[in-house]
């Protein structure tokens, strides 16, 4: 990520080498950041935040950061047969995951809707409203939209409410189990 790219998009915020402040990371974070190659998770920074201001939309507004450099991830499930199914579906916050129509074909269940917050929090090991891609469970997909894939820096969660990730969206793409997929977000 070149400087510029990220000090537009951070506004206030203070961010340094997310593997150099590891302790603003959940370990699912850490582990998934340690797995990319080395010159990749180098351009992936961390900055923490008040844990109050989490949401995206707050967050926004008290750092300063462009909504439309925010991506949030949602962890979606569905049933088929009796086995449940899930994915981690990101998308810039100025859209919605299209979870009925293209994540539902996806993972291929007759009815695909948000996964309720304790079983995601249980499952990914992250923090609600800080939940992030990276890390997620290896066998889900992580379904992301070509939007934000082409977003030269992008804020995502950290695994924890009190900081933030700031990436190339083109690093999300390089995440083990990520596709990008066309009309997630709407």
């Amino acid at each position: 990520m070149t400087s510029a790219a990220a000090l537009a998009i951070a506004g206030s915020l203070e961010p340094v080498p997310a593997l150099e402040r590891t302790d603003l990371l959940a370990e699912p974070v850490v582990d998934a950041l340690r797995a990319l190659p080395a010159d990749v998770a180098a351009d992936c920074l961390v900055a923490a935040i008040d844990p109050t201001l989490a949401d995206t939309a707050a967050f926004c507004e008290a750092y300063g950061s462009p909504l439309e450099a925010s991506a949030n991830c949602v962890v979606v499930a569905g049933s088929r047969s009796g086995e449940r199914r899930f994915a981690a579906c990101v998308v810039l916050a100025t859209t919605r995951a299209d979870v009925n129509t293209v994540v539902r074909k996806r993972l291929d269940v007759r009815k695909a809707s948000f996964a309720p917050m304790d079983e995601a929090v249980e499952l990914t090991g992250m923090a609600y409203g800080g939940i992030t891609p990276f890390g997620v469970p290896a066998s889900w997909p992580v379904l992301v939209d070509p939007a934000v894939l082409a977003t030269p820096a992008v804020v995502v969660g950290s695994g924890r409410r009190e900081s933030k990730l700031l990436v190339p969206g083109a690093v999300l793409g390089e995440i083990a189990g990520a596709e990008a997929l066309e009309g997630l977000g709407r």
